[in-house]
């Protein structure tokens, strides 16, 4: 017999192996939706089993069941035993690293005996991989590189993974009659693209009893320690996780303690000495944190915020209530239908959109250099705008024809510009050749910024969290040129992006330049990804006059209109 968390873990082995082999994105994510299902269960997992309710279960269905069942049951699964068989010894964690593919992560298996990332840097040190047939010194090298970068991403998590295991436990906390409140605190809270863990400070008199019951949470893996107020935990995915119990007359510093970086905190503690304070304990007993900011003489500093780079003294000037909002949106931006590689149709992301109350959304399919994502051709561009408009007749949000728009390598934009001219709004983002150097890609987007054609700089550093890093440009040059354009920023929502990172929004917005705050959706799901956008661009202090996206439906088709 097998618990549910050994099920969990064989389903997501089987959706990362089926990614390997190439196989549907869909039914890869199948098999992790149906892990998380199964690691969420409060209920007995083989009772589920035995009485066939398995497929009452959100995200399972009878494929899924079928494979769980066998596990339970039979304590394996001849699909995982398969896909092993079909695929490389250690091909999950050498595929992790930027360059391999399942393919020749076969040919150093056959040609080294290599079974792991360990096997491999020994094998690139000792100079053995440059002489595989295929590979070679430059290859070797970047290998090794990107090894090194591995290793120092491995202690970080990313947060939509932190937040799916850390709300639930919160949730968990708060059942519990003697919790008088219960928040997420630490990085997560502050809505860092990576943390270290979870932190969630609970008031409570009875710290024992909350204690116990963090330890019972379903998705408890294994309790790293245990002292009088705390416990340190993994949690599913083996995300690390503490829980802080603190009296309900001390849970207001608590949680601005646990949820501060340490450099916002001795900025606070250095305002506490200069009015004469006496540091923590005049803290005790202050009700909210706005309080405990007040009685130091400073507007309450939003969580997103705390990592002192200057709030404490924008705090001593003003107040942050312009901050934007998740309410303050009006339009989805960047959005993807079946017309490329989106997964839902028009009609379908119109009446999504709709329903959660916005005003307008934009298409922005793929343009056709995007092979790969079923780039939309010219000759079925009029079909896609001649289904915008069939829709438009049945929906009250304000549709707008856009286009994601390829940068190509000259810094030209995809499609002409008559057909540019023809949109609402064009994202113009770079999906290819990222590996130019530093200085023929900054010659690249400051011609593509250049144009003069209203853009929207999409997704603008191509990174992807804890998988590859920015490209390589002069950053700071191009957001000079994007200050005399006519051009904006994209801060995408997609919590495997987020991009661009607060530092260079702060940069940007320095230059007087303008955002659009977007989900960079694929699918209806993907516009649940509206608040990571919003918490990287409140991290970047954004207001909301800065973000484009706050305008009504006229009011942003006339900012973003190609041709003014």
């Amino acid at each position: 017999m097998v618990d549910k968390l050994d099920v969990a873990r064989a389903l997501r082995e089987i959706g990362a192996l089926l990614r390997c082999k190439g196989e549907s994105s869909y039914k890869a994510q199948a098999y992790e939706n149906g892990a998380a299902s199964v690691e969420a269960l409060s209920e007995d997992l083989a009772r589920l089993v035995e009485e066939g309710r398995l497929t009452q279960v959100p995200g399972i269905g009878a494929s899924l069941a079928s494979v769980i069942t066998e596990m339970v049951r039979a304590g394996r699964s001849e699909l995982l035993t398969k896909l092993r068989a079909e695929l490389p010894p250690g091909v999950l964690e050498l595929c992790e690293i930027p360059g391999l593919s399942p393919k020749k992560v076969q040919v150093l298996h056959d040609a080294l005996g290599i079974t792991s990332v360990e096997d491999l840097r020994q094998a690139c040190l000792a100079g053995r991989v440059r002489s595989v047939k295929g590979f070679g010194p430059k290859t070797q090298q970047s290998l090794l590189e990107a090894i090194a970068q591995r290793e120092a991403r491995e202690a970080r998590v990313l947060l939509v993974d932190a937040l799916g295991v850390a709300e639930p436990l919160i949730e968990h906390l708060r059942a519990l009659p003697e919790v008088k409140q219960a928040d997420l605190a630490g990085e997560a809270r502050r809505f860092c693209e990576t943390v270290t863990g979870v932190q969630v400070v609970v008031a409570s008199d009875e710290a024992d009893a909350v204690l116990d019951h963090a330890a019972r949470f379903p998705r408890v893996t294994r309790v790293r320690s245990r002292g009088a107020s705390r416990i340190d935990l993994f949690l599913a995915g083996d995300v690390p996780a503490a829980v802080h119990v603190a009296p309900p007359a001390h849970y207001a510093a608590a949680l601005l303690t646990w949820t501060g970086a340490p450099a916002h905190l001795a900025e606070l503690g250095r305002a506490s000495v200069e009015r004469g304070g006496g540091g923590a304990s005049e803290l005790v007993g202050l009700e909210s944190e706005a309080q405990i900011y007040r009685a130091l003489g400073l507007a309450p500093v939003p969580p997103e915020l705390r990592e002192g780079d200057g709030e404490i003294e924008a705090a001593r000037g003003g107040g942050f209530d312009d901050l934007v909002t998740l309410g303050d949106i009006q339009g989805m931006v960047h959005c993807h239908t079946v017309f490329s590689d989106g997964n839902d149709t028009i009609e379908d992301m119109a009446r999504a959109a709709e329903a959660m109350g916005m005003k307008y959304l934009t298409i922005t399919d793929h343009s056709p250099t995007a092979h790969y994502a079923r780039g939309v051709e010219l000759d079925r561009l009029k079909s896609q705008w001649d289904e915008i408009a069939r829709v438009q007749e049945r929906v009250k949000i304000k549709l707008l024809r856009g286009t994601e728009s390829d940068i190509l390598a000259t810094g030209a934009l995809d499609y002409p510009d008559a057909i540019l001219e023809q949109l609402d709004v064009v994202i113009a983002s770079v999906h290819s050749r990222m590996k130019m150097d530093e200085a023929a890609m900054t010659q690249r987007l400051v011609e593509a910024m250049r144009q003069p054609i209203f853009k929207i700089w999409g997704h603008p550093l191509g990174r992807l969290l804890l998988r590859r890093e920015p490209f390589a440009c002069r950053v700071e040059e191009v957001l000079d040129v994007i200050a005399e354009s006519r051009a904006a920023i994209e801060v995408n929502g997609d919590p495997y992006r987020l991009d661009m990172e607060p530092r260079w929004l702060k940069e940007a917005k320095k230059r007087g330049i303008r955002f659009v705050v977007s989900t960079d959706a694929h699918s209806t799901k993907g516009f649940s990804s509206l608040r990571f956008g919003v918490g990287v661009a409140r991290r970047g202090g954004l207001r909301r006059g800065e973000v484009l996206n706050t305008l009504d439906p006229e009011g942003f088709r006339a900012a973003v209109r190609p041709i003014g």
